[in-house]
This record gives structure tokens, sequence and C-alpha cells, in this order.
């Protein structure tokens, strides 16, 4: 048995519409409009019909509790939204792993190797960021210059990333900073934005060449792994309120992907 219902009119049939709900044309519901319509569903044929720019729908249980006829004469309807219960708003934040790298002497190296030497240099340096990103799931969200930045699902996977780049760029003259922070971000677009975006950008710029520092909020989570850190003490971050604890990355095992570059040649 099909459910009892109203008809309504066409400023009730764009609220449903925009619900996922597909209106009904006029020809297939004669009868005035608010008309009940009858527990077994069938048409009611008394009344005159309703009017070609009135676009009705057939409007039962099952549409939206939201929706409420309050009243209605002739063609006309006045509809009220009762008891309104929306569901938290969801902002899309979600706890990241951010990695910030950048050449050390950037602008040196471009005066001195010239246009076309400098050129070949950064695509030698993006391929093997490129290449240990994809190792390790990284997501590149940003490159300017010499710089990147890139997100991971976990501190641990940015960490052996960031070490792989620094080793892999050794061979070809490359020295690099790097600096991996942890903190809530929220999606915009293809990038990401918030204040530990902020953060971990000042925790790249203040390692020194060669240097991996991590913030305390990535040293956390990785206890117990075989990463090493060493204290840098607490400092402060330029633009970012209170003082920062700052861990270094220790020297550890040559990551494979030196180890193979170095085989291949």
């Amino acid at each position: 048995m099909k459910p009892a219902g109203v008809v309504l009119g066409a400023a009730a049939a764009r609220l449903l519409a925009g619900a996922g709900q597909t209106p009904a044309t006029t020809a297939e519901l004669p009868g005035p409009p608010f008309m009940p319509a009858p527990p077994d569903g069938t048409r009611v044929p008394a009344g005159p019909p309703v009017a070609p720019e009135s676009a009705a729908v057939w409007a039962t249980r099952s549409q939206p509790a939201d929706l409420q006829l309050v009243s209605g004469v002739g063609e006309r309807v006045r509809l009220e939204l009762v008891s309104v219960r929306r569901p938290a708003r969801a902002t899309g934040r979600a706890l990241t792993t951010l990695l910030f790298t950048d050449i050390v002497g950037a602008t040196r190296l471009a005066a001195e190797l010239g246009d076309h030497r400098w050129r070949e240099l950064l695509e030698r340096h993006h391929a093997v960021v490129r290449r240990e990103l994809a190792r390790f799931d990284g997501r590149e969200i940003d490159t300017a210059g010499d710089g990147f930045l890139a997100t991971f699902d976990g501190p641990a996977q940015a960490v052996r990333c960031a070490c792989a780049i620094r080793e892999g760029l050794r061979r070809f003259g490359i020295t690099i900073r790097a600096g991996v922070h942890t903190g809530e971000c929220e999606p915009m677009g293809e990038k990401v934005v918030g204040i530990a975006v902020h953060i971990g950008a000042r925790v790249a710029a203040s390692a020194g060449a060669g240097e991996i520092l991590v913030s305390s909020s990535v040293r956390d989570q990785v206890t117990g792994s075989e990463i090493c850190f060493e204290d840098r003490r607490a400092r402060v971050l330029p633009g970012i309120p209170g003082e920062w604890r700052l861990f270094a990355v220790e020297p550890g095992p040559r990551p494979q992907s030196e180890s193979l570059a170095a085989t291949t040649g």
C-alpha cells in the first residue's frame, strides 16, 4: 500500500527536487492542490486541474521530515522548516605530517652555475625528490624553485623520506635542509592550509646545512622506531607563539635508494 500524501506546488517541488526527489508532471496529477491522496494511492478526479506553472509532486511520508505543509489556499502554499537537525559541518581537518625541503645556498649556486646549468641541477634535484616521495607514499603539494612541500599519512614515512632525499642528492653535490612537523591541516583545493603549515616551514628554516629537524610532535609519534634524534633544545619560531622543542635526525644506515644508485651509477 502506498502512503498517503498531499500535492505540493512549485515551491515545494523545488525544495524536494533539491533533496534528490523527482517531481512528477502536472498531467500525471489531476485534482486540486493539497487534496489528500487516498490511502490506496489512486488519483482524485474531483476539482480543477493544477495550473501548468505549478509543477507538482506527491509528497509522502518518505519526504524530508523537516518540510511541513502549514497552509494552502488555491495554488499558493506556505512552507515552514521545523525541527531542523543538521549534522555538524565537516571541516575536512585532519592530522597531517608535513615535509619541507630546500637547497642550501640556492641563490649562490644559481649565480655560480648560470641559468642553463642551474636548470639542469634543478631537474636532477626534482627527479630525486619525486622519486623518494613516490617510494615513501608522500604527496607533493607545492614546489617553488628549489623548495618542496609534501604531506604524509605518518611521521616515520616523512622522516625516512627526508633522509633518502638528503642522501640521494649528495651524489650530485646538492645539500638540502629539511623540516618535518605533524599537526592538523585543512585542504583547500590541491593545497593544505593551517597554522601547522607555517610551523613546518619555520622548523625547516631553522635547520642547518644537511640537517633534518623535526618538531616534538613528530619525535613523540615515532618513539620506538629505529629513528634516532638529537635534542636541539627549545627555540622561538618567527611568528609562532611560544617556544618549540626541535630535534635533529641522527645519521643512520645509508638508504637503499642511495645504495642502488651507487651501484647502477
